[in-house]
Parts: structure tokens; sequence; C-alpha cells
């Protein structure tokens, strides 16, 4: 989620009822702790609480000093990743690479709980391959170095998110565990979560891609866990309610040159959403500025009005 989970976005999941939100994966490594786009994902006083701190790492005691200046930024869970499988993150013998690592994780997650007196959770996947997941054992190894809460992905890390994930594995480490663990992986619609919850029997969810541009899932999962009607899905005017908030977020957030950036990648999620020409939606990424995406933005929003008011509905 490094690059998508930032603040705007997570923000705007928490108010949609999200009851945990994480923020964007940061290094562990001293030369890279404090460059500039680290210091930009730091949390922050204001961010919703509690407030969550995911570290990638691989040796003890940077992860511990990551942890300490998380913990001293305000962080009051700290989250380690154990399921990132971008090549650049495994090549380096971290993220979901240390899924073959038992040792390495048992010294990893001892150093990380020592480190801070807030929680500290686990995030990762079900093996190196469908020919080893370990899911099981490193989950075990977590409870006994002190890990309070564990998140799976259903896929190994061979599988990266390709294929289907699977929960079965996800079930046995409820059965086996006394911390609580969240599914997670391709859990896309509220009929899906009930579904895994009761395959799975696992205290919660993690949502992560079926979030990108459907922030408004995460209120309707919270509706139907609550036992209170499910909302419908939103309309295009609405979908370019949930754009224009996140979009002027992004803006505060990162300036005129990277908020630009930003918004295009998030555009492409939302787009594909709306009743607006391919081609049409493609000219938000030629956009330079801030003031030509919102004019654009009130073009197409105007377009929709047209099309959705009653008065362009045809007479019978």
């Amino acid at each position: 989620m490094a690059g998508i989970s930032d603040r705007p976005f997570r923000q705007l999941c928490f108010d949609q009822g999200a009851g945990l939100v994480v923020n964007e994966m940061i290094s562990s490594k001293p030369e890279l702790r404090n460059t500039r786009k680290s210091e930009q994902r730091r949390i922050r006083a204001d961010d919703p609480e509690p407030r969550a701190v995911q570290l990638l790492g691989n040796e003890p005691h940077d992860l511990a000093e990551a942890a300490r200046q998380a913990y001293r930024d305000g962080a009051q869970l700290i989250d380690l990743n154990l399921g990132c499988p971008a090549k650049k993150v495994c090549r380096k013998a971290a993220g979901s690479a240390l899924m073959a690592e038992p040792d390495t994780v048992a010294r990893l997650l001892e150093a990380a709980v020592e480190a801070v007196p807030c929680p500290v959770t686990l995030k990762m996947r079900t093996g190196p391959d469908e020919d080893w997941r370990n899911a099981p054992e490193i989950a075990r190894i977590a409870e006994e170095a002190g890990i309070a809460m564990l998140s799976i992905h259903g896929r190994t890390r061979a599988q990266k998110y390709t294929g289907h994930a699977e929960y079965d594995t996800i079930a046995r480490v409820v059965a086996e565990r006394r911390i609580p663990v969240l599914a997670n992986g391709d859990i896309e619609s509220v009929d899906k979560a009930v579904e895994v919850l009761a395959s799975t029997g696992t205290a919660g969810l993690m949502i992560g891609r079926a979030a990108f541009g459907r922030p408004w899932l995460f209120a309707q999962l919270r509706a139907a866990l609550e036992g209170r009607p499910v909302p419908s899905e939103p309309g295009p005017i609405d979908v370019m309610g949930f754009v224009r908030e996140q979009f002027e977020n992004i803006y505060r957030h990162y300036g005129n040159v990277m908020g630009v950036r930003i918004a295009r990648k998030h555009w492409g999620w939302y787009s594909s959403r709306l009743p607006i020409a391919e081609g049409t939606r493609k000219e938000f990424n030629r956009l330079e500025t801030i003031e030509s995406q919102r004019r654009w933005l009130d073009r197409r929003e105007a377009e929709l009005r047209s099309v959705s008011s009653p008065s362009a509905a045809p007479s019978a």
C-alpha cells in the first residue's frame, strides 16, 4: 500500500468506517528512515486513532530503533511487514521474503516488541510458495514473541497478487493461536466478507486493493457487520463527491507538483466506476496544475449532473 495509503486516503477510509488505518510502509534502514519521502509518511498527532505505523526491515537493531522513532512520533501501534511481494523489497531480503527465514523473523519480532511499550502487530502471507505454507509456524513465533495481532493475506509470496486467495491456512492459524487474526485477500464485497469471516473464524478483516477508488466499501462492511442496512453503491455524482474530497486533501498534503501526480493515480481507480468515455477519462493525466485538474473535474461533474437530471430524461 506504499504510495496509496497516504494520509488523505487513510482519513477518507476512516471516515467511511474503517476501524484501523495503517500508514504507508516505512523502511527501517537508517539511511532511508529520514528521507523526504519517509518524512512525508511519518505519523502525525492529527492522524486517526489508533495511530498505526507499518515498518519494513530485516535487521533487528534497525527495526527496533525505527519502532522507537515511530513511537516518539506518536504511533500507538507498530505493524511489521512480512507481506510485501514487491521485487525491490524481496530482493533485499525483506517483506514476504522473510517468510522463508523463521529464525530471522523471531529475532526481528522480539527486537520490535521489546523496543516499544505499545502493541506490535504483524502482516504476513501464507508462506513462501504453495509447497511451503508456513504461516502456522510464523504465527507461533509471533505469538511467543509478544505480537498482539496477525493479519494474513491468503496468498504466498510466489503468487504475488495473481490467482485467488485461500483461507484454509488462515483458519488453521485461528484454530491454533490465541491472539486475534485478521483475514486479507480478495475481500471485495459484503457477501465475500461475511463468507470469509464464517469460514475462517477471524476476529476481523483487512481490506487493501478492494478499497482503491472505493472508500465507501468500509461503510458497507461496517453496516453489514453491525446488522444495519447496507448502503447501496454510490451513483456518479456521489463518486465525484469522494473524488473532490480526497483530491483537495491530496493537494493540501503534497502541494502542486506531487499533488497533481498523486491525484492522477487515484483518478484511474475512481474513473473506472464512472460513465465517462475512456479517452475522456485519460485527459486528466495530461493536466499539469491543481487548478486545471479542478476545472476539468468541474466540467465532468456538470456533464454527469446534466445526464442524471430528471429534465434530461426523454418524455414518454
